[in-house]
């Protein structure tokens, strides 16, 4: 089995990859029968040279290749028929923008893989960069708050080398006595905690958030039953929210009379109620100014996220009387981070966590016969059609929704 780590070519540019040089070490330890190349790249946050000094080859040449790994996708005049992927297509929500590219995976008869379906067989996700998005995500929204008010200015998250150097530079950070609240309980949620942990920052429950003032800084971490509430009032476990999201309303707006300052790290799923609107937003009572919208749904759930930022530029404000962008440091303008590709900021170690998880639950796949049905469920597509799982994706391909 020949694999092949091949150059990411999207702009703007990922300094990503999918196995660093010391994980493709651990892949020829584990299966001697393992073959890897390399293909150049100029951007990649490991260079060619490290590869080359642990023994791999580096070449143009990746039609040699059985399976290409990358991250982002693969230009359609770049992909090499006949071979199997994997990458995140953006398909699998019907995503207009990606529809080209996958009509052009059918017709070069290549077997793609998407990193976003590398599931188990309960449907958990096996591989994601999620605990680096809200480790950035979490970061840059400090940095918001600090340049919103003129209190403090700290680095951008990409100019620092890694997780340690956002820790130790957000340690030194004192925070006004404002109140933070962080939604998600799952990898972006709990990656964004460890920011706020390492600030020393005091995590209080949802009682103490909602009804105590404080002398010093606090946040409070909550889930989806306690922003949502049934509509007819009946009590609720977690999953017939899940299962039934339509029966529910949000119930966001006890925590928002109360936040100075929002991260957003929860997984919004179709048919749920929004958070907040922009008639929320304009309330007298929505205190919220500074937002650091990690899960990025653009003119969804976070009424204030009307677009994605940048790494370049990753702060607007958002003014909730005009509904309109204006400058982030105007008194009555929300601060607004959504930038929608956050683990890209800190490529080493994102790219170290993400091939652990790869090579834990993927290339075994490849030298066990499937046996657990990792390929067999990441499998979009297959001899020029989509396989059965994904063949709800039949009409978009087809253009005909």
């Amino acid at each position: 089995m020949k694999f092949g780590i091949i150059k990411e070519r999207k702009t703007p540019p990922d300094r990503r990859v999918v196995l660093s040089p010391e994980a493709c070490q651990a892949v020829k330890r584990a299966f001697p029968d393992a073959e890897i190349i390399v293909e150049p790249s100029e951007i990649r946050t490991f260079k060619d040279e490290e590869y080359q000094k642990l023994g791999f080859h580096v070449s143009e040449d990746m039609k040699q290749c059985d399976v290409l790994l990358g991250v982002k996708e693969v230009p359609i005049e770049e992909l090499i028929p006949n071979k199997k992927y994997f990458f995140f297509s953006h398909t699998i929500k019907k995503q207009s923008y990606n529809r080209g590219l996958l009509q052009a995976v059918l017709e070069k008869n290549i077997e793609l893989y998407d990193h976003e379906v590398i599931t188990n067989s309960e449907g958990q996700r096996l591989v994601a960069f999620g605990r680096y998005a809200g480790i950035v995500g979490a970061y840059n929204g400090i940095r918001t708050y600090g340049l919103k008010y003129d209190l403090f200015s700290i680095p951008k998250a990409e100019t620092l080398p890694s997780i340690k150097a956002l820790l130790k530079t957000v340690s030194d950070v004192t925070l006004p006595k404002i109140k933070i609240l962080l939604t998600g309980t799952g990898r972006v949620g709990n990656g964004a905690k460890e920011i706020l942990d390492g600030m020393g920052i005091k995590e209080v429950s949802v009682d103490e958030y909602l009804d105590n003032e404080f002398e010093e800084a606090v946040y409070c971490q909550i889930d989806v039953l306690d922003y949502n509430k049934r509509k007819d009032g009946a009590f609720s476990e977690i999953s017939n929210f899940y299962n039934n999201p339509s029966e529910y309303e949000s119930n966001f707006m006890r925590f928002a009379q109360v936040t100075d300052f929002y991260i957003a790290g929860h997984f919004y799923g179709d048919g749920a109620p929004y958070l907040f609107t922009r008639a929320d937003a304009r309330k007298p009572e929505f205190k919220i100014k500074v937002v650091a919208d990690i899960s990025c749904d653009i003119n969804g759930p976070v009424a204030t996220t009307i677009r994605p930022s940048t790494i370049a530029d990753p702060i607007y404000g958002y003014n909730p009387k005009s509904e309109l962008e204006t400058d982030f440091k105007e008194k009555d303008a929300i601060a607004v981070m959504a930038v929608d590709n956050l683990p890209c900021e800190i490529p080493a170690d994102a790219s170290a966590g993400f091939g652990e998880s790869f090579i834990a639950h993927v290339i075994p796949a490849f030298f066990n016969n499937d046996k657990d049905g990792i390929l067999y469920r990441a499998r979009m597509t297959s001899s020029g059609k989509l396989t059965e799982r994904y063949s709800y994706l039949q009409d978009y391909i087809e253009e005909k929704e």
